[in-house]
């Protein structure tokens, strides 16, 4: 573009010094240079600072690392790569028997625990009964102790058979206490609960879910609607479920979003709603249409996050730039524009709009040289 401007200003100096006769010589040479430098000058920083520029923009699109919810050998992948996929359908198999055998040892287990539940209310139930025994019988040898005492006094009976009539009362209030004591514990085992459910049931219970879960997540599906990128997997090999060891790639079926990164020094002109045009390197000689829909929102050099170490400016690399969401308005889809393409941007303000014109001759000329280009030659 100065080139342009250059000898656009040079013929027009031209033809200002024929037609208007301006004699040539040392001054008015200086003053034809010096203006046009200033000019020139003027018009460039104009542009560059109402109407802002980017080489770096690039359409993102997300992806989700697939890792098991449980460890084991593979056992089948029937997903092929690049292939669409619907929700649900199986990314591949991990062996399944160590968790069958989990579910069945639950079962077993819960079965059990239901049986010994049944058993601690029948036992429950006879040390009640067990128990109404012994009070009817200390109640009676109370009666009888009674009697003796009054007998005793009036020395209708023997001391000895007073005593006797003690000793079966003690005994039989000793074995009402015990009995009662039984039945307290064997109520309480029967009827430990927690929300209506016998607690040994209800933890067998719990359990026995958990390994229904992981039976279910030895399938592994696709979480959306997508593909999978360079499928590696393979039968035989061992998928660990660790967030750090993904097994494959998945790449959802959604528009990948528009984003460029401007400098700082165009802070001030970055406007939500502006008008904005981009060409593509995948594209060469044209140039899209777009509208930004967020702008500068942070810069991502100076994000905090939670470590042992205090912030040290200094490991800080690069200034950083203010990244600007745009929205494409026209349909690129008649166009193989593969997510993570290129792209470079200008952003046209209301700010000396008149200067827009020279930032569209300049992108429209970028767009041309993207012809030019050679690998290996």
């Amino acid at each position: 573009m100065d080139l342009l401007l250059i000898l656009t200003y040079a013929a027009f100096a031209y033809g200002a010094f024929r037609l208007f006769k301006i004699p040539v010589n040392g001054f008015t040479l200086l003053t034809a240079v010096l203006g046009g430098a200033a000019l020139i000058g003027a018009l460039l920083l104009g542009m560059n600072y109402n109407h802002p520029f980017t080489r770096q923009a690039r359409f993102y699109f997300n992806t989700t690392p697939i890792v098991p919810g449980v460890s084991g050998v593979v056992t089948e992948v029937p997903v092929q790569s690049n292939t669409v996929l619907k929700t649900g359908d199986v990314l591949f198999r991990i062996d399944p028997q160590p968790f069958e055998n989990a579910v069945k040892a639950k079962e077993a287990a819960l079965a059990d625990a239901l049986q010994v539940t049944h058993q601690l209310r029948a036992t429950a139930d006879a040390a009640q009964k067990k128990l109404e025994s012994a009070l009817a019988d200390r109640d009676g040898a109370r009666d009888v102790f009674e009697r003796s005492k009054k007998l005793l006094e009036t020395g209708a009976i023997a001391q000895i058979q007073f005593e006797r009539a003690k000793n079966n009362f003690n005994a039989a209030e000793a074995t009402a206490q015990s009995a009662k004591s039984e039945a307290d514990r064997a109520l309480l085992e029967a009827e430990a609960v927690v929300k209506g459910v016998n607690t040994d049931v209800a933890r067998l219970q719990a359990e026995l879910d958990t390994a229904k879960f992981n039976l279910e997540q030895s399938v592994v599906r696709a979480p959306t609607d997508g593909t999978v990128q360079q499928n590696f997997l393979r039968p035989g090999m061992y998928a660990a479920s660790m967030p750090l060891r993904p097994v494959m790639i998945f790449l959802h079926d959604e528009k990948p979003k528009f984003a460029a990164a401007f400098l700082q020094n165009s802070a001030q002109r970055i406007e939500e709603g502006s008008e904005a045009e981009f060409i593509l390197s995948a594209v060469p000689g044209r140039f899209f249409k777009g509208k930004i829909v967020m702008g500068g929102a942070y810069i991502p050099q100076g994000q905090l996050q939670p470590s042992g170490n205090l912030v040290d400016p200094e490991q800080i690399k690069g200034e950083g730039r203010i990244l600007v969401v745009i929205q494409p308005e026209e349909d690129l889809s008649k166009y193989l524009i593969v997510p993570g393409s290129t792209a470079e941007v200008a952003v046209y303000t209301h700010h000396m709009h008149h200067l827009a014109i020279m930032r569209k001759v300049l992108l429209r000329m970028k767009s041309w040289t993207n012809f030019i280009f050679g690998e290996g030659h």
